[in-house]
């Protein structure tokens, strides 16, 4: 089972460099990623629900979109558990003038089937039929990785982004940044709840702002560590996107950003972390290239021991990169 999504990219898509925005499509791929899961947790006889993104794997932005450029977002179902759904997700942007077209980004989603009769009953999900033996037992391990991996985000919860008076340039506190946000109809699914997409899309814009106050130059953004996806957030929520800068290399930022719920109309719950994950962002000249990026400078023990953990990351993605063995802690 496929599906297909194309759209041309806007001036609103982009920054003011014409570059569009990576938050702009993590929304398509979770748009495409969505229709598809959803049509097959519903292709059998039984109770009808919607599929909901709870987690994105680390997605990479292999290169720019621009302005004018046709984006084709193509989506495959890879495996399935008993109750949740894989999608693997491509996109490939299309200049329209000269017919050329460019791989930008490929990404791995998994999608909970949620009852429309009641939000907070998980489905079951229908087996698909695999061409070969060894794709069920590949996925099954992709499985187990992401199911342990959402174990290990969920001690960091508690941990919360807060304001300093008068901070010094380059430090984390001079860049960090927030966005408030008042959760409408047009963000949610059915259920009432917020779409995937738009929650990563938000959290796009807010790595960005963080981003563009360190360096002070064009950024765009290189790739997206896993996101995870807590709980689920309901219309009338406001939420608190915050971010903060953990670490930088010679030519890449790591932006940690965090995601809070506040169900204002709902005195019985409290605030709570809905959604987290990494972004990295490489800062470009006006003519596109790699610009060295401001050293961060950590000040507290906290921040000394984040920007440690983003070192040990960027060094493991790098040795994976160059398909070396990772470096061990």
């Amino acid at each position: 089972m496929a599906s297909q999504l194309s759209r041309i990219m806007r001036p609103d898509d982009a920054n003011v460099a014409g570059n569009v925005h990576g938050g702009t499509i993590l929304k398509m791929i979770e748009e495409a990623g969505a229709i598809i899961s959803t049509r097959h947790c519903n292709s059998q006889n039984g109770e009808r629900c919607v599929a909901a993104l709870a987690r994105v794997e680390r997605t990479d932005f292999l290169s720019p979109m621009c302005i004018g450029e046709v984006a084709h977002v193509s989506a495959e179902i890879t495996y399935t558990s008993k109750h949740s759904v894989e999608v693997q997700v491509h996109v490939m942007s299309e200049n329209i003038l000269t017919g050329t077209k460019k791989l930008t980004n490929k990404a791995t989603l998994w999608y909970v089937p949620l009852s429309l009769k009641n939000v907070d009953k998980v489905l079951e999900v229908p087996p698909v039929v695999y061409s070969r033996q060894e794709q069920e037992e590949e996925g099954r391990k992709r499985y187990e990785a992401q199911k342990l991996a959402r174990m290990e985000t969920k001690w960091r919860n508690g941990d919360i982004v807060q304001p300093v008076l008068n901070p010094e340039p380059n430090t984390v506190s001079y860049s960090q940044s927030s966005l408030i946000h008042l959760v409408g109809p047009s963000d949610c699914t059915l259920h009432g709840f917020v779409h995937g997409g738009v929650t990563m899309k938000l959290m796009d814009e807010v790595a960005g702002i963080v981003a563009a106050r360190h360096c002070k130059t064009n950024i765009v953004t290189a790739s997206v560590d896993a996101i995870n996806f807590h709980d689920k957030i309901r219309k009338g929520c406001v939420i608190t996107i915050s971010g903060r800068m953990t670490f930088t290399s010679n030519k890449s930022m790591e932006i940690e950003v965090l995601v809070d719920a506040d169900p204002v109309v709902d005195n019985s719950q409290k605030r709570y972390r809905a959604a987290s994950a990494f972004f990295t962002y490489v800062s470009l000249s006006q003519e596109g290239k790699s610009l060295p990026v401001p050293q961060l400078v950590p000040e507290t023990e906290d921040e000394k021991k984040r920007f440690e953990e983003g070192k040990g990351r960027y060094l493991q993605m790098k040795a994976k990169r160059q398909g070396q063995p990772e470096p061990q802690p």
